[in-house]
């Protein structure tokens, strides 16, 4: 499912403009995006939840050359399902 899919089921769900309905869901995303930016979580509930966690420091290795490579602490988003997302079969 893309960002089209989820546009065109608010549209027949909730009989919008397909404008309104593109507007919506836009303003999801960003607020989702701008939140976890902040390192924010986000919970929905019956279908997850979102953390933002640190990163460490790491070494890798260049797959070309097999020099080490310092990796610089970052964030990584992380998702946990719900339980109800998690008993679809």
């Amino acid at each position: 499912m893309i960002k089209l899919d989820i546009i065109n089921e608010v549209v027949s769900k909730t009989g919008i403009t397909k404008t309104k309905a593109e507007l919506a869901v836009e303003t999801v995303f960003a607020s989702m995006k701008k939140a976890m930016a902040q390192g924010e979580r986000i919970e929905l509930r019956g279908f997850g939840v979102f953390n933002v966690r640190p990163r460490k420091t790491g070494i890798g290795r260049n797959p070309r050359t097999g020099a080490e490579v310092s990796i610089p602490p970052g964030r990584a988003i992380r998702f946990k399902p719900g339980k109800e997302l998690q008993s679809i079969e």
